[in-house]
């Protein structure tokens, strides 16, 4: 039965916020992604900004258990731009961190690249590493979610999820540009055999609810309790979080009310709500988001409870 417990959700402020001494972070800290590291333990992966604007990904290990804090900013970046000329010179964004087969971990990424005719291309890369180092090389300097017959727009934002021996991608794929700086995208899903090479069809998880809603963004999918849920970001004017269930992971029912979350007044969400990545960790969940001008001021954090 989909929709049985809503969670309450009880605001915490900013936990991560960007180390403006890092060239890396001089604002943002933009579209957290975790990973489990060890009992109490783990690491968010999000993206700074440099002086050129430029997305950089970076990470900060945290602690949930009492006072959830920051236990090791680390200084060093994941990963950096690629090279002139490719999908993600401008900048990469993380969107999700899982361990593939071979003992390796898999960063699934959002590449930037400035348009001429429109304002942005965004397209979903992979880097890898082995499964116990922070030391991502590149799968292919190329997208892995590159234009297709199905999705001839933006491909991005992939959160995948391993089901048995295999891999299902949600991603954010462009269904036209209503102008030069306004994108209109929404939901689909991939599947692949081995976490590199995806199948797409065309086939939508999340569609607009109306024809204003421009925007449905970053899905980040949870299975709890054979139920899977899936928390994104959805826009007409402003960004706020929708949500969604399933029972197989493929066919979708849509229920932005029990998201149960919003902006509050008078603080770094007071203007948007936008990106959360959801941890459940002894009953808990933990919900890390992103606020005003897409993270500017950092990560915030809110508990939830059923």
């Amino acid at each position: 039965m989909l929709f049985k417990n809503k969670i309450n959700w009880e605001k915490k402020g900013l936990v991560i916020k960007p180390n403006k001494k890092l060239y890396s972070q001089k604002s943002h800290a933009m579209i957290p992604t975790p990973e489990y590291l060890r009992d109490d333990i783990y690491r968010i992966y999000y993206s700074g900004r440099n002086k050129l604007n430029q997305s950089i990904i970076s990470c900060s290990d945290i602690k949930l258990t009492n006072d959830v804090h920051v236990i090791k900013h680390h200084s060093k970046p994941i990963l950096l731009p690629g090279s002139l000329g490719c999908f993600d010179d401008n900048g990469v964004t993380p969107s999700c961190v899982i361990n593939l087969k071979d003992n390796k971990k898999g960063l699934y990424y959002i590449g930037w690249n400035p348009g001429s005719t429109v304002r942005m291309h965004l397209f979903g890369g992979l880097a890898i590493s082995n499964a116990n180092r922070m030391s991502f090389k590149r799968f292919s300097r190329a997208p892995i979610i590159e234009r297709s017959l199905t999705d001839p727009f933006l491909n991005t934002a992939p959160w995948v999820v391993r089901n048995k021996n295999k891999f299902i991608m949600y991603y954010v794929s462009g269904s036209e540009w209503k102008n030069k700086n306004l994108p209109r995208y929404n939901i689909k899903i991939a599947t692949s055999n081995d976490g590199k090479n995806w199948n797409r069809n065309g086939l939508i998880a999340i569609d607009y609810k109306d024809r204003y809603e421009n925007a449905l963004a970053r899905p980040f999918v949870l299975k709890d309790n054979n139920i899977w849920k899936m928390w994104f970001s959805c826009k007409g004017k402003k960004y706020r979080i929708g949500y969604a269930e399933s029972l197989d992971g493929i066919k979708w029912v849509r229920n932005d009310n029990f998201a149960n979350i919003n902006t509050s007044k008078g603080s770094f969400d007071s203007d948007m709500i936008e990106y959360p990545a959801i941890i459940k960790f002894k009953n808990k969940f933990y919900m890390f988001y992103n606020g005003n001008n897409y993270g500017y001021n950092g990560i915030g954090l809110a508990i939830g409870t059923q």
